[in-house]
């Protein structure tokens, strides 16, 4: 039992070490996007819903107390309390869902899929309300509709792509993980 402790806790923290890489990681586009979704998604279906959460929570927290792991090298309460930390909290939720879909439903292309996409909207619920909120109280109201227009609308796409890229790699890295 030991051994499997040992394991899992190394996979956490490789896993939040993955996200806080991908999240380092600009794609320059029009408007430039991280990698952190994809790793959220791809580990959470990689590990399943206790593991992956743990992975998840283990990545806010280190950014909580102030180590660079968000995107733009950023840390600290300040990053996950202003506008676009609801963001960050909504990767709870994606992990949530995918974790809660491929346990109970297996690592079949359709539950990767439904559930990545899902979780991703859930994503962007949590966050985008939060960044009305916290955006309204800084500088003043702002519309849902405005607000899905600089922080949703554009990053649809992308997170199509990040998604379609973490369910190729989960049918391929799964089977090498369980091997041990």
């Amino acid at each position: 039992m030991k051994t499997k402790t040992t394991r899992e806790l190394a996979m956490i923290a490789m896993g939040a070490a993955l996200i806080a890489v991908c999240s380092w990681i600009a794609v320059p586009a029009a408007i430039p996007f991280t990698l952190q979704t994809f790793a959220v998604c791809l580990v959470t279906a990689l590990f399943g819903l206790r593991m992956g959460l743990w992975t998840v929570a283990v990545y806010l927290l280190l950014g909580a107390v102030g180590v660079p792991v968000f995107s733009g090298f950023k840390g600290g309460l300040g990053a996950l309390l202003g506008a676009t930390g609801g963001y960050l909290a909504g990767f709870l939720f994606t992990a949530l869902v995918v974790g809660l879909a491929v346990d109970q439903f297996g690592r079949k292309l359709p539950v990767l899929i439904v559930s990545m996409v899902l979780g991703i909207l859930l994503c962007y619920t949590f966050g985008t309300a939060w960044f009305v909120l916290v955006y309204s109280r800084s500088s003043g109201p702002i519309g849902v509709g405005t607000a899905l227009g600089w922080c949703v609308l554009p990053y649809l796409l992308p997170d199509a792509v990040k998604i379609a890229l973490a369910t190729l790699l989960v049918g391929r890295l799964y089977p090498i993980l369980n091997r041990g």
